[in-house]
């Protein structure tokens, strides 16, 4: 596991930890189960059944490899605009400390706009998945360096029972084939290497066979042009996640058509 994923990890512990001194994990049970989403069971995945490659368009305020990125953070407005700009799904950041994140951004977006929200943290505990569907969201994220078989395998089928979609995170081939051996619908390959920040397209491209078709391929981070989106275009991803690039775009809607490929102007 490499240093800032340790990191990671460790403050989301004491972020359950202190939530569940906070609230009850039965009584957020409870408001999870109550939860009806109108977007209907598992729309997450089934946004990322398009024709072309789906877009996944990410909510961030800061990361760690490039500090912060919107000091100025309209998220609601943000999101509406990706809403606006065709964009299938919104990944929502709600990781506090090294992404400035908060769940409260996830709530709002996810009650103002009708796309499909992933709640984009480290998940370490069965919590953090009530929470996701207790705060609006159609999916989670769950990466394979932070958790074990054990943990993928009921993470899983958790989300399973609460009509959230699971989006596995990998790196490499290993954990590629752990994360279709526990069941995961939903493979991502994170191209940004956690360990030096360093970010490689290959990861994507060397990893979208092993999946094939025995679930839907993410591809994930580094993604900033059009040759970028062409390239995973032509080896059958189903859908990529961009978050800089359209963070740092002043137009949302005329970035997310140009890494489309498409015209000036056409939607």
């Amino acid at each position: 596991m490499s240093d800032i994923l340790t990191l990671l990890a460790d403050k989301a512990r004491e972020r359950v930890a202190a939530e569940n001194a906070r609230f009850p994990l039965d009584a957020l049970k409870d408001r999870a189960l109550a939860m009806r989403n109108p977007l209907g069971d598992f729309a997450f995945e089934k946004a990322l059944k398009t024709p072309d490659v789906a877009f996944i368009c990410e909510c961030k305020k800061a990361s760690p490899s490039k500090g912060v990125i919107a000091p100025e953070f309209p998220y609601l407005e943000i999101a509406k605009e990706y809403e606006r700009a065709g964009a299938d799904c919104v990944s929502v950041l709600t990781e506090p400390f090294y992404f400035l994140g908060a769940d409260s951004y996830l709530e709002e977006i996810a009650c103002e706009i009708r796309l499909p929200c992933l709640r984009k943290d480290f998940t370490v505990d069965e919590r953090m998945i009530y929470e996701a569907k207790a705060l609006g969201a159609s999916a989670a994220l769950l990466i394979c360096s932070i958790l074990d078989d054990v943990q993928l395998k009921g993470y899983i089928e958790l989300c399973d029972e609460l009509g959230l979609t699971a989006l596995v995170e990998t790196r490499d081939e290993d954990q590629v084939r752990r994360a279709l051996s526990v069941g995961a619908r939903v493979v991502g390959v994170n191209n940004r290497n956690l360990r030096d920040f360093s970010v490689d397209m290959s990861a994507s491209l060397k990893l979208r066979e092993i999946v094939g078709d025995k679930a839907l391929f993410v591809a994930e981070s580094g993604i900033s042009c059009p040759e970028d989106v062409e390239r995973l275009r032509k080896i059958g991803v189903d859908a990529v996640l961009v978050g800089e690039t359209l963070m740092r775009a002043v137009d949302k809607r005329a970035a997310l058509n140009e890494l489309r490929g498409l015209p000036n102007g056409q939607d």
